[in-house]
């Protein structure tokens, strides 16, 4: 049961909320204003950088390409392997902290403005109302019976909706496949059968959530709705609307003084209800179905200043702030409290360290794996000889040289590679070492396991043979000398 204001300052009226009645569909009604446009710049933005980034070229290959087969990531300059994985947990903790730390300073912006359920659905609403209409027109197209009209522009709504899909599909799968042979592949009718299921896979999720779903997603699917109040305080800015200014409701002529008719400053007109995303009214206090998109607060200004009345019925404000008459400055004041602070000074410190960590990271990589199937071996003369594998992963994006040693043990020398080995561009490449022991020095050491270490050492691209500075690695392993 819950509950629904008839009127101002009535006790709610109970309902019956039936668990198998199929979802009243909502009309958002389209709505002007400063957030808008910023909802609108923030779609523009992120549309942008999702579908423009894989057509981008850098340094003659795809800027950002996620290259599964080759286990490897190439973002620009940078090139991570699987052994990078750290970077991705420090990109996971920013982001989480990020969240945290905005929505304890103004709740919920990422859904409001750059969630992409948020995105797609502003795209698949805009299509909807350009082909269907606005609110009053696409409510009664739904009434009307079948006919041509309605035949061709629901069809024509779900052709358009299908391509935005088809084409957001064909962009994620060309994160993880060279977006130009895709192309190729998808014009030539030779795409592979894994591309055929990416492409449609996330081109039906992006039809059905933006074109069906749409806020039961932020409603009953998203885990965000559910423990944002947990991050939530009485300083948080969030939608509010001012219930000892508003109320008594009623609607009332333009000229009529809502103080000597005893009304507060909301006409009742319902227009915050009819372009919420969600169908809430926020009348009612905060719900945690407002996703924070503030289409309520550009359409109750605009019925402000058709009255002439002050803006900021509706507006971002915080709890204490609308109990205690705060003033913004009051309420700005407010937010660096305690948790934002800490939030922010974890963020800053995961930040800095991501930074810093890429910055001096080292520009090649080195996994060293024993020869299982010959642990040790005596050759010619009784020298005793291991073998390793070992993949030298270039991070770099120009050809590099490099020089192989060992250390740790005396007499221990390389038997094979000798000389220089050079790496081409993000080139990854396995070799098989063996390392050699005199009977002399293995004599000296004894039987048994002994620690040494790989030393590869980068060199100069001047050709001179010179190590770059601070670019050697040294890698942990062992030697067995047979008993």
């Amino acid at each position: 049961m819950t509950g629904r204001r008839a009127d101002a300052g009535a006790r709610p009226e109970p309902r019956v909320i039936r668990l198998y009645e199929a979802e009243a569909k909502i009309y958002p009604r389209a709505v002007h204003g400063w957030f808008a446009v910023w909802r609108w710049v923030l779609v523009w933005a992120t549309q942008a950088l999702f579908y423009g980034l894989p057509w981008l070229n850098w340094n003659g290959r795809q800027a950002v390409l996620f290259d599964l087969d080759a286990r490897r990531f190439l973002i620009f300059d940078l090139i991570l392997y699987p052994q990078d994985f750290i970077y991705l947990t420090a990109l996971l903790v920013v982001s989480a902290f990020g969240l945290f730390f905005f929505t304890a300073v103004a709740g919920r912006l990422w859904c409001g403005y750059a969630c992409p359920q948020t995105v797609y659905t502003e795209i698949f609403l805009w299509i909807e109302r350009r082909i269907e209409g606005d609110r009053a027109a696409r409510i009664r197209l739904d009434k009307s019976g079948w006919g041509a009209e309605k035949l061709l522009r629901k069809g024509g709504k779900h052709a358009a909706w299908i391509a935005v899909s088809l084409w957001t599909g064909f962009t994620f799968v060309g994160y993880f496949e060279p977006i130009r042979a895709l192309g190729q592949g998808v014009l030539g009718g030779a795409l592979g059968g894994w591309e055929i299921f990416w492409v449609l896979f996330y081109g039906f999720a992006t039809y059905g959530n933006a074109g069906y779903l749409r806020e039961q997603v932020c409603k009953y699917m998203c885990p965000y709705a559910r423990f944002q109040s947990a991050m939530f305080d009485k300083d948080t800015l969030i939608i509010s609307y001012d219930a000892a200014r508003g109320d008594p409701r009623g609607p009332r002529s333009k000229k009529v003084d809502p103080a000597t008719a005893g009304l507060g400053s909301c006409v009742d007109c319902a227009q915050c209800v009819h372009v919420c995303p969600t169908g809430i009214d926020i009348r009612q206090g905060l719900q945690y179905e407002c996703i924070g998109c503030a289409a309520c607060i550009d359409v109750c200004n605009d019925v402000m200043d058709k009255f002439g009345y002050e803006r900021g019925l509706i507006r971002y404000a915080t709890q204490n702030g609308i109990d205690k008459r705060w003033t913004a400055a009051q309420q700005w004041r407010r937010v660096l409290r305690p948790r934002v602070l800490i939030y922010g000074a974890i963020l800053m410190a995961v930040s800095t360290a991501l930074v810093w960590s890429l910055a001096m990271r080292m520009p090649f990589k080195v996994d060293v794996v024993r020869d299982r199937a010959t642990l040790a071996r005596q050759i010619e003369d009784g020298v005793v000889e291991n073998l390793y594998r070992l993949q030298l992963m270039n991070a770099a994006e120009s050809t590099q040289r490099f020089r192989l040693d060992v250390t740790g043990i005396d007499g221990l020398t390389v038997g094979s590679p000798r000389g220089t080995l050079t790496l081409a561009p993000a080139e990854a490449r396995w070799i098989t070492v063996s390392l050699r022991l005199s009977p002399e020095a293995a004599a000296r050491a004894g039987g048994g396991v002994h620690p040494m270490h790989f030393r590869i050492e980068r060199l100069a691209a001047d050709g001179n043979g010179g190590v770059v500075a601070d670019r050697s690695l040294l890698e942990k392993s062992t030697f067995v000398v047979p008993r």
